[in-house]
């Protein structure tokens, strides 16, 4: 799905910090950045990887990368253990950029408590219901402000 300018697939969950998880299968969860995120951050120049190995709850910071704009945390969707991180991103961090959702994944993690964290993610639909608020333009706003900018002066 589409919204704006940003792809949403449907086949994974998300969180509100944009990061997105594919469930592969009990034992592996797949963690990136959504197309929104990539594209606000802009150019991705470095990957800082975590820990192999490391225990993180939900929301904890798994790695971080940093672009022209800042230096981003990743947060993890989901409790576990990390298992490994793309290695392609230390030598090109911008496939991020170029493929949010395929050759740009993150991480992988061994989830440790799916079954009650399941339902704290974002379905797509949610995700996109949340990003159509974050973009939306007060219309009403703007009219307000460009007739107020045209009006000609009275006491002129």
């Amino acid at each position: 799905m589409k919204v704006d300018r940003y792809n949403i697939p449907e086949n994974l969950f998300y969180i509100k910090e944009h990061e997105w998880i594919s469930i592969e299968n009990a034992d592996t969860a797949r963690i990136g950045i959504t197309d929104y995120a990539q594209k606000a951050l802009r150019e991705i120049t470095y990957f800082y990887a975590g820990k192999r190995g490391a225990k993180v709850r939900r929301m904890e910071t798994i790695c971080k990368i940093e672009s022209v704009k800042c230096v981003a945390e990743i947060l993890s969707p989901v409790s576990g253990v990390v298992l490994r991180f793309n290695n392609a991103l230390f030598d090109d961090p911008g496939i991020v950029n170029q493929d949010p959702y395929g050759k740009g994944w993150i991480t992988t993690i061994h989830p440790s408590n799916l079954d009650k964290e399941l339902g704290e993610l974002l379905k797509p639909e949610f995700y996109a219901d949340h990003i159509k608020e974050i973009t939306k333009i007060d219309e009403t706003l703007l009219i307000h402000r460009w007739k107020k900018g045209t009006e000609k002066k009275t006491n002129e």
